[in-house]
Order: structure tokens, then C-alpha cells, then sequence
């Protein structure tokens, strides 16, 4: 038996939203990273020098990069204004709306950057490529495998299924 057996509906939602806010230091982290990098690019002179088509790419990089930030940023903010009110579950499905909305945009950040840095170096067909492969990457990764082992877990071993919280026996 583990230890979360015996936690109350509560305590399982306490734990739920302290993992969520766990997992989004983890992202905030690559997206800042990202943000960081891909304002500082338009300050070159290269990037003065790049076609409309490559500085349309970088703004969309740009803009995804945001929304995920916005997006990844959310569940904490809510959590400080709502957990007193004992809103926990609210911010818990939210919150994993959102950030799974994040998670999307960063990916499609990372690989307009990516395959701009491909199309600037080895042009549009290696922009293409690349960007399909790591696209693909990120689909395949983050969805795919998650649910190929949510299919493949044994019976046995799955979580059994929580009464909802408010039922009354």
C-alpha cells in the first residue's frame, strides 16, 4: 500500500496542486530560457538584416513564448488569490487545462526557433525538416508516450478509481 492510500479527499488535492505547481517550475524554466534568447536576437545585426518571412517566424517564436509563459504562470497566480477560499479543485482543473496549453506553445516556440536557426543557416528546405522532426519529437514525447503507458499499465496496478470528493454514503 502507499502512502497516498489513506490521505483525505483534502490532503489528496493539496498534494495534487503542490505537484502541479512542482511541475510548472520545471517548465517555466526552459520557456524563460527561450524567452530570454529570442528577445535578445532582434538587437543584432543580423536579425536587421533577415527577411520579412524570418522576422515574421521569430515575432510568432516570440508570441508563442509568451502565451506559454502567461499560460505556465497562471496556476500559481490563481493559487495565491484562490487556495484561501478553498478553491483548490477549481485551480487544480484549471490549472491542468493551462498547462497543458503552455506545454503546446512552448513546444511551438521551440520549433519555430529551431527551424528558423535552420532556415537562416541551411535554408527553407532544411527549415522544413527540421521543424517537422521536431514538432514530431514534441508530439511523440509529450502525448503520445503518456498515453501508450496509460494503455500499458497492468490492471493490477493502476490507481483504483477516488469517490468523488463531495459524495455522500
Amino acid at each position: 500500500m502507499s502512502g497516498h492510500d489513506e490521505e483525505t479527499p483534502n490532503q489528496r488535492l493539496a498534494r495534487n496542486v503542490n505537484e502541479l505547481l512542482g511541475e510548472l517550475r520545471v517548465a517555466q524554466a526552459g520557456v524563460q530560457i527561450l524567452f530570454g534568447f529570442l528577445l535578445t536576437v532582434v538587437f543584432t545585426g543580423e536579425f536587421r538584416a533577415a527577411s520579412g518571412f524570418e522576422k515574421g517566424t521569430h515575432l510568432a517564436a516570440v508570441l508563442l513564448a509568451v502565451t506559454s509563459t502567461a499560460l505556465l504562470s497562471s496556476p500559481a497566480a490563481w493559487h495565491r488569490i484562490l487556495f484561501r477560499g478553498g478553491r483548490r479543485d477549481d485551480i487544480l482543473r484549471a490549472g491542468n487545462k493551462a498547462v497543458l496549453a503552455g506545454l503546446v506553445c512552448l513546444a511551438a516556440a521551440i520549433t519555430a526557433t529551431v527551424s528558423l536557426i535552420a532556415k537562416v543557416v541551411y535554408g527553407p528546405i532544411a527549415m522544413a525538416v527540421v521543424g517537422g522532426l521536431v514538432g514530431v519529437t514534441f508530439v511523440v514525447l509529450w502525448f503520445v508516450v503518456p498515453r501508450f503507458l496509460s494503455n500499458q499499465s497492468d490492471p493490477d496496478t493502476r490507481p483504483s478509481p477516488q469517490p468523488p470528493v463531495d459524495s455522500a454514503e
